[in-house]
């Protein structure tokens, strides 16, 4: 997503307290950074990818990950944040 899409969202998501973070990940590209409780880390849109997808990392190393959400590649920001907001991290 462009920067200033993750921006906005960011916000939006630190308004829920969400521990939100822009990630850059290219020129004018970044994705969304949230920091998990228990020190993982989940990596939102840093692929390129249509659609939004999360890898879970644990201290750089891949742990997991939250799938393509069906219908993503056309959400709204604030469709977006809820997704964000309410993703099941460990996969449950």
């Amino acid at each position: 997503m462009h920067r200033d899409e993750a921006e906005r969202i960011v916000a939006k998501l630190r308004e829920r307290r969400v521990f939100a973070y822009v990630k850059p990940v290219g020129l004018d590209r970044a994705g969304i950074r949230i920091v998990l409780p228990d020190g993982r880390e989940a990596l939102w849109d840093v692929d390129g990818a249509a659609g939004l997808e999360a890898q879970v990392m644990a201290n750089g190393m891949l742990v997991g990950f939250v799938p393509r959400i069906p219908g993503s590649a056309s959400f709204s920001e604030d469709e977006a944040v809820e997704a964000i907001a309410a993703a099941d991290y460990d996969g449950r």
